[in-house]
């Protein structure tokens, strides 16, 4: 054999690396790939919303209200106010995808600064952190929400603050629990042997073997946090109209059920469908990065 054939033969044999084997594993998870299909169908109508959309979102038309679906002009038909509905969902994609990521995302940050910097240095400062966190965890959830958002003030943006509040102590228990389990491992000892600065270690080494369940969770809480928000509209703690906002639009059309049930029923189904999309792909990255479940 030549030494060409000899040098394609090894590539064709060469094993793939940890990552291309973790992609790999999570197209093969038929529900993952089914979620990360609906997040980037609403990633890309939130991004293009203004050329997806046939019409102006707020544009009333008293005329044509409560028009059903599938007419020529408004394929999913229009609400009470005449304002086309295939529009306002979309817009409403964009509002639900901008304050699912950013609210996670915030959270994420701050409740792993916290975290790494509480469980590497341990003492005190943990115990002040934890109990902190322990009296933010004896609220329920949605409970906490309300109370910070009824504090802020009705709007868009404090519900956004209370939720990246309310998600906080998550990513700081997770990251506090995966640091106390690696920084005492063999690597650890060995870098701050040889002098590594605390910095380094926290987040050039620590950090990156904690990210696998906290990655998990983001994933999870953009799902929660779209569905938090909508909760919020509902209650009028949130968006305020004539914002279309998914919850908002439920509540405003809820007395239209029995006559106009497109109205009710398509933004509840965008809300079922979006939060189901980053249920189903949470589930499927939390079975390709926990090792104990690989095949």
């Amino acid at each position: 054999m030549s030494t060409v054939e000899q040098t394609s033969a090894v590539e064709q044999h060469r094993e793939p690396t940890p990552f291309q084997e973790k992609w790999i594993r999570l197209l093969r998870n038929k529900g993952a790939v089914v979620g990360m299909g609906v997040i980037l169908l609403f990633i890309v109508l939130a991004i293009f919303a203004p050329l997806i959309a046939p019409h102006d979102p707020l544009e009333q038309n008293i005329s044509i209200r409560k028009s059903p679906p599938f007419t020529e002009s408004h394929f999913l038909g229009t609400d009470e106010l005449g304002r086309d509905m295939l529009s306002r969902l979309i817009y409403g994609a964009r509002l639900s995808m901008t304050i699912g990521i950013l609210s996670v995302g915030i959270s994420m940050i701050g409740g792993v600064a916290i975290g790494v910097v509480s469980g590497y240095f341990g003492g005190w400062l943990d115990r002040i952190v934890m109990r902190f966190i322990d009296i933010m965890l004896a609220f329920p959830y949605v409970l906490l929400t309300i109370v910070i958002v009824a504090v802020l003030g009705p709007s868009l943006t404090n519900a956004m603050i209370a939720i990246d509040i309310s998600q906080l102590p998550r990513y700081v228990r997770l990251v506090r629990a995966s640091v106390l389990a690696e920084k005492e491992s063999d690597y650890v000892l060995a870098e701050r042997s040889i002098g590594t600065s605390d910095l380094e270690l926290m987040f050039g080494s620590i950090l990156p073997n904690s990210l696998a369940p906290v990655i998990v969770q983001a994933t999870l809480g953009v799902g929660e946090a779209i569905l938090s928000s909508a909760a919020l509209s509902f209650l009028g703690l949130g968006a305020q109209p004539p914002t279309p906002e998914w919850g908002l639009m439920i509540a405003s059309s809820r007395e239209f059920v029995t006559s106009a049930w497109w109205i009710v029923t398509l933004p509840g189904l965008a809300t079922l469908l979006s939060v189901l999309g980053f249920n189903l792909f949470g589930d499927g990255l939390r079975d390709v990065l926990d090792p104990r479940l690989k095949e």
